[in-house]
């Protein structure tokens, strides 16, 4: 079959879900989508008026997803990266591709596969390499497994940037969690040392020297994204940086850095939840042009506890 007369199923329709439905709707395709949250009324509604915008089929479950769809993107939390594999694999069509979006671990990685390969679907690895907004459906995406190969044109065609990166399971999902050591927790150690010179006064300081000695970066950009994805997308990379921890565990490591960088994501999330940096939802939520402002107002909620 032809990709572009693939029914595309998401499972997960949260940021990256939206972007891909969005993408792949605007080619013609069919797309349906399933997230656990369109069972909760309170988050339903802008999933609900997303679908109606562009076209896309709601399902009620991950098997009704899983039976109407020759194509599976998996993009959920990295917790639920097994689970939904083994919520889709008892309705999954044989042959049906089943492509895990997921920041998970290795390990985690070939479970997943083998949940999807016991159902009589082709499991692929996927390992988004950097933020999905700016390049949206075209997001450098490795690829992992003995099906890779085969999904790489075809993905491409429906205007995917994927690359091969090893037949064997584990290749690139190593290969983004070990980035992501590094990745997110340059986002962590940024909330936390400008914040703290912020509280000292001497981010103007702190900020010059860090200039001089990377030239090629703006601070004073890079911390105001760094802030914004944080308080945004916390709790989710929080999950993220814990599967990254677990990956550093498999390889015998132990992961203090990883570690430390998951509980300073989940601290920046639950601050969030309180209404700290405004109403999540809100078009200008998270959306500060300066990081001090988000700074300020965690150093006056520690001031009040």
């Amino acid at each position: 079959m032809n990709a572009k007369q693939w029914q595309v199923g998401l499972v997960g329709y949260g940021e990256v879900g939206r972007i891909l439905a969005e993408d792949l709707r605007a080619q013609g395709l069919a797309v349906s989508a399933y997230d656990v949250k369109l069972d909760r009324a309170a988050s339903s509604a802008a999933m609900r008026t997303h679908a109606q915008t562009h076209g896309v089929q709601l399902a009620a479950s991950h098997t009704a997803l899983a039976a109407g769809s020759d194509f599976i993107v998996s993009a959920v939390t990295a917790s639920q990266a097994v689970p939904v594999a083994q919520a889709c694999a008892t309705a999954l069509r044989r042959g049906a591709y089943f492509l895990d979006f997921n920041s998970a671990s290795p390990g985690a990685k070939q479970r997943a596969s083998d949940i999807v390969a016991g159902a009589g679907g082709r499991y692929v690895e996927g390992a988004v390499m950097t933020s999905v907004p700016p390049y949206r459906i075209k997001v450098p995406l490795l690829l992992g497994g003995p099906h890779a190969a085969a999904l790489a044109p075809l993905l491409a065609e429906l205007g995917f940037a994927p690359q091969v990166a090893s037949e064997r399971l584990g290749v690139a999902s190593a290969t983004k969690m070990c980035r992501s050591v590094m990745i997110k927790g340059l986002e962590a150690m940024v909330i936390e040392s400008f914040t703290a010179a912020r509280h000292y006064g001497v981010e103007d300081a702190v900020i010059a020297s860090l200039k001089e000695t990377f030239p090629g970066i703006d601070w004073e950009k890079q911390a105001a994204y760094f802030f914004q994805r944080v308080i945004e997308h916390g709790r989710r990379r929080s999950e993220e940086v814990r599967e990254v921890a677990e990956t550093v565990r498999e390889a015998g490591l132990e992961p203090w850095s990883a570690s430390g960088t998951a509980e300073r994501q989940a601290w920046v999330a639950d601050l969030a939840d309180t209404g700290l940096f405004g109403e999540r939802g809100h078009p200008g939520f998270a959306r500060q042009a300066d990081w001090r402002v988000e700074a300020d107002r965690i150093l006056n909620r520690l001031q009040k506890d």
